[in-house]
């Protein structure tokens, strides 16, 4: 009779939590007792242990089992605790070196013949123990690239709970195994058509350029067939499998994440199940969710285990909602809050999981219901209150956080023809020069605690520091006085207004990109 133990780690959100997996022999009725706030999934284990164990010529004791997962009041969720459950049996049954498995942290879903599953969240849990000063973790065999991506911790990847034993000290031969391996989709796309491709709509064009350039928020309205996804997509690069043709095919203009970003949303991407492979992410996110999407699927949420959502995965890149005014109000409005303050909190009777969600917004929209208005080539069939009651749908606090808001119209036949021999802005010549300007942002914001335009509030814009003279902010004083925008909107066309000096080069804005501010901020008429 024996008492052993070793380490796993719970996720809550990104934030991760040791746990101590204690395992005791008792000479009582056999049986096999889980406890420690387990969910469902995790419950199930004493029988994928006991199974495992059989299976891999290693069983367990026939005695009593106690398996505490400590600290008790801190809820454990999924079946990742696999491993670190079976070692600890079959070290308290003096089958492996107690010490041994008391220094090493383990991860790992067990199959009943034994072999180890891939688990998600590898990357935040190893993470996780290299913060709380582990040396050495142990994960399947599926997972130990993704887990070598955490420098200075010494990573063993293993096919099986026999493979994990030997390791550990049993006195067992070697059985290969077929290892279980992650299903990784492919993260970068053949060819990438360029921004030139696209024809008309300068305006539009130039305000994503500045879009990407000071991360500004988007809102594009026009009729069907105007461009508004294509549009909308070429802001990133390649997006992930599942999203549209155009928006999967679109070349990027957003620069690579940084160290930190890359990081982050390497760990959200492993959070979701989604397979890292051998190296981080580097390109922006691209999530598009359809418009039948929940309040959950959007900030996320969950009845057991906490999981991000779209608004989540999103972070550092671009979250995408085509026919935005299709997607239900409570939907909108939950991204209010991540819009200002880039994280999302989600509650439960027992915990809070944090998310980050740095997101930048894009929404395209029809201006009616049947999406001909302002075409010059149909007749719009909607009266003018079915068109108010559409655009409606989207509440005027959301919008008021868009910063950037213009109509995009459909190309027309001579459009067409005078495009065919004109030199259009191309992809690479417009990232190079987001690129610049962002460069320009971050030095000019060195001495603050942001990087971007979007980011600086208004209280700075307008203090004595940077503040534009009234010749340069004549129209838009005008226009705050007149009801035409908002204090949040007047703050609003500043940054993008400093996001257009950054672009031209300019150590300052001027009359004239106020006013080319103020339009791209009141440039939607629908």
């Amino acid at each position: 009779m024996g008492i052993a133990r070793t380490h796993a780690v719970a996720l809550l959100g990104l934030t991760g939590a040791l746990v101590e997996v204690e395992a005791d022999i008792s000479a009582q009725l056999p049986g096999m007792i889980l406890i420690g706030l387990p969910d469902a999934a995790l419950s199930q284990a004493t029988q994928r242990v006991r199974a495992a164990a059989a299976n891999s010529g290693c069983p367990l004791t026939v005695h009593r089992l106690t398996i505490n997962l400590s600290p008790a009041a801190l809820p454990k969720h999924g079946a990742g605790f696999d491993l670190a459950i079976a070692l600890a049996c079959l070290a308290a049954d003096s089958t492996i070196s107690q010490g041994s498995v008391g220094k090493v942290v383990h991860f790992g879903e067990l199959a009943l013949d034994g072999r180890l599953r891939p688990t998600p969240g590898i990357l935040p849990g190893v993470m996780t123990a290299a913060r709380l000063g582990h040396t050495t973790v142990m994960v399947p065999i599926g997972n130990e690239a993704e887990a070598r991506l955490v420098p200075d911790i010494r990573v063993i990847g293993v096919a099986s709970l026999r493979e994990a034993a030997i390791w550990h000290g049993a006195d067992l031969p070697p059985i290969p195994v077929e290892p279980i391996l992650a299903a990784t989709g492919s993260s970068s796309l053949a060819a990438e058509p360029d921004l030139a491709d696209v024809i008309g709509n300068d305006d539009a064009i130039l305000a994503l350029q500045i879009a990407a350039a000071g991360g500004h928020h988007v809102f594009l309205l026009g009729p069907p067939g105007a461009g508004k996804t294509m549009l909308a997509a070429r802001l990133l690069g390649p997006p992930g499998a599942g999203k549209t043709m155009l928006a999967a095919r679109l070349p990027g203009l957003l620069p690579d994440l940084d160290p930190v970003s890359s990081l982050e949303v390497s760990s959200l991407r492993s959070l979701s199940g989604l397979g890292l492979g051998d190296a981080l992410i580097t390109r922006p996110p691209w999530e598009a969710p359809h418009h039948t999407a929940t309040a959950a699927a959007m900030v996320g949420g969950g009845n057991g285990q906490i999981r991000p959502g779209a608004a989540s995965q999103a972070s550092h890149g671009v979250l995408f909602l085509d026919e935005a005014p299709e997607f239900a109000s409570p939907v909108l409005d939950a991204l209010r809050q991540p819009l200002e303050s880039g994280w999302i909190s989600i509650h439960r009777a027992n915990a809070v999981a944090h998310f980050p969600a740095s997101f930048q917004l894009v929404m395209a929209a029809n201006p009616c219901p049947c999406g001909q208005y302002g075409a010059a080539d149909l007749s719009c069939t909607c009266p003018p209150n079915a068109r108010r009651r559409y655009l409606a749908r989207i509440s005027g606090p959301l919008l008021d956080r868009i910063d950037i808001q213009l109509n995009v119209k459909r190309i027309t036949a001579a459009q067409l023809r005078l495009a065919a021999g004109t030199t259009r802005v191309t992809s690479g010549s417009a990232r190079n020069r987001v690129v610049r300007a962002r460069g320009a942002a971050a030095e000019r914001l060195q001495s603050t605690p942001w990087t971007l335009n979007s980011q600086v509030p208004g209280p700075w814009l307008r203090g004595a520091q940077v503040r534009l003279t009234p010749a340069c902010t004549a129209g838009l004083d005008r226009a705050l006085e007149r009801g035409g925008i908002t204090m949040r909107g007047y703050d609003r066309v500043l940054r993008i207004a400093w996001t257009l000096a950054d672009y031209d080069g300019l150590t300052s804005p001027g009359a004239d990109q106020v006013g080319q501010a103020l339009y791209l901020r009141k440039g939607m008429t629908p």
